[in-house]
């Protein structure tokens, strides 16, 4: 058994993580994506045809609760939401009433 360089035997690598045949990384397929210099990627490739930093896009939650969590994994303060605009609007709406109604006290005499 050749354990020294690049001879080293595959017999005594043993299997690799994910379920990953042991072999030669030089013999793998390739990544198909493209860098931005327009080459092609030289990852090797896993089954989709990606390499792991290419895998793809996230899809998304897909159940209404991940959706819910998916919003609330930025919430900050709350200042902008829509609840918050709705109360925002109805207490100006409350404050121009009083005035209204303290601006028909004074002139009515009361």
């Amino acid at each position: 058994m050749d354990l020294t360089g690049s001879g080293a035997s595959i017999s005594r690598r043993g299997w690799l993580r994910n379920g990953n045949p042991p072999g030669d990384l030089s013999t793998a397929l390739r990544c198909a994506a493209r860098t931005r210099r327009g080459d092609a990627c030289k990852a090797p490739a896993m089954q989709n045809g990606r390499c792991r930093m290419h895998g793809g896009a996230s899809t998304g939650p897909r159940t209404a609760a991940r959706l819910n969590n998916s919003r609330r994994a930025r919430w900050k303060h709350g200042h902008y939401s829509a609840e918050t605009v709705a109360m925002q609007t109805l207490a100006q709406k409350l404050i121009e009433d009083a005035f209204q109604l303290v601006g028909r006290m004074k002139t009515s005499g009361i």
